[in-house]
């Protein structure tokens, strides 16, 4: 089968990310964004019609997981409260939201608070030993 030069393929294979996306994921879980665009039904949702208004510019939500469409396009599930919409879970591109907040890694801050009282509680037992071995 001849493909024609000029045709760009788009699969697991030959694509490496879409354009707009970083390399790493710009957003996490748990992480609030606002919504820089409208998002409309692409046709991905079967109870409205494509083209209708699913989640308006300026909505604020959370990040509820981060996914690929295609094995190229992440794209994350985004839980919006206090909307009037039908639909309160929407699925967002990088470019169409907004970090609201910081996003900070709550296990990596535990587990070094973790390490730093068992750090802590380790120099004490030692520190315990020597003064019992001066006596």
């Amino acid at each position: 089968m001849d493909v024609d030069a000029n045709v760009k393929l788009y699969d697991s294979v030959t694509a490496s990310r879409s354009g707009r996306d970083e390399d790493e994921a710009k957003f996490h879980v748990g992480q609030k964004v606002k919504l820089l665009e409208d998002v409309v039904n692409d046709g991905t949702y079967p109870h409205n019609p494509i083209g209708s208004l699913m989640m308006p510019k300026s909505s604020i939500g959370y990040i509820k997981s981060v996914g690929e469409f295609l094995q190229v396009i992440r794209v994350y599930e985004v839980h919006f409260f206090g909307t009037d919409m039908d639909v309160d879970v929407v699925g967002c591109r990088e470019h169409e939201l907004e970090a609201m907040e910081d996003y900070v890694d709550e296990v990596a801050e535990e587990m070094a608070i973790m390490k730093a009282h068992r750090e802590k509680m380790q120099r004490l037992r030692e520190e315990k030993e020597k003064e019992k071995s001066k006596s």
